[in-house]
């Protein structure tokens, strides 16, 4: 603690000492640059960007897709059901590239069997519809904890640069300054990558979760079909 105090004290007054001299212009830094003095822990963080662009737009791709269906399709359906037309129902589900259209297919198939066991294989298809939203999804909830942590990695690295400096340079804001800009570079990069990722995870789940909401709607609307005849006998 008296090290780190004698520490801080010097930067104070190498600071003041630097801003009482005005005839000296400032010297700016570029973004680039900066992050250059992050290390080479940089470079795994720049792997964590990088993996979490590529699984947040693919994903966002697969959940936007499946959520585009046409708004007349469970009334084509029902047409076709009323009808007794379950070979066109099953066409119009194979012709639509959907979760929510697999998954009535999957009733279809079913079609002359208890209502337990549609609903039961119906509820299977779509879990394994939901699964295959949900894919991947996983990595960015692990970006947003192993960034961080990258992070704190540099933090620590930071502090050993800096002492190591400070006991064979002497002290001066020179040879201190780059484990500061070790710590805080890393630091504040692995942050926010985390909470990109953190973001990115909770808004793809919530994406996703509209999709699961619209097909439960779509397969209670199919089992209410599939009971009408019954009902108007």
């Amino acid at each position: 603690m008296h090290l780190l105090s004698i520490l801080l004290l010097q930067v104070d007054t190498a600071l003041k000492a630097a801003a009482t001299a005005t005839n000296v212009p400032a010297e700016k830094i570029s973004l680039w640059s900066l992050l250059k003095e992050g290390g080479v822990l940089m470079i795994p963080l720049l792997l964590c960007s990088i993996i979490l662009v590529y699984v947040f737009v693919e994903r966002l791709m697969v959940i936007k897709k499946a959520g585009v269906i046409d708004p007349n399709f469970m009334l084509h359906i029902r047409e076709n059901v009323s009808n007794g037309n379950l070979t066109s129902a099953k066409a119009l589900c194979r012709n639509t590239d959907s979760p929510i259209a697999r998954m009535i297919e999957k009733g279809l198939s079913r079609v002359g069997k208890p209502i337990d066991n549609i609903e039961k294989s119906m509820e299977n298809a779509g879990k394994l519809e939901v699964y295959k939203l949900e894919k991947n999804t996983s990595i960015l909830s692990t970006l947003a904890g192993i960034a961080p942590m990258f992070g704190f990695l540099g933090t620590i690295a930071g502090m050993i640069i800096l002492f190591f400096n400070v006991q064979h340079q002497g002290f001066s804001l020179e040879t201190i300054a780059g484990g500061i800009y070790t710590k805080m570079v890393t630091s504040a990069v692995g942050l926010i990558i985390g909470l990109l990722a953190y973001v990115a995870y909770m808004y793809l789940n919530a994406q996703i979760n509209k999709n699961v909401n619209r097909m439960e709607a779509a397969s209670v609307e199919f089992l209410d079909i599939l009971q009408e005849p019954a009902q108007t006998k």
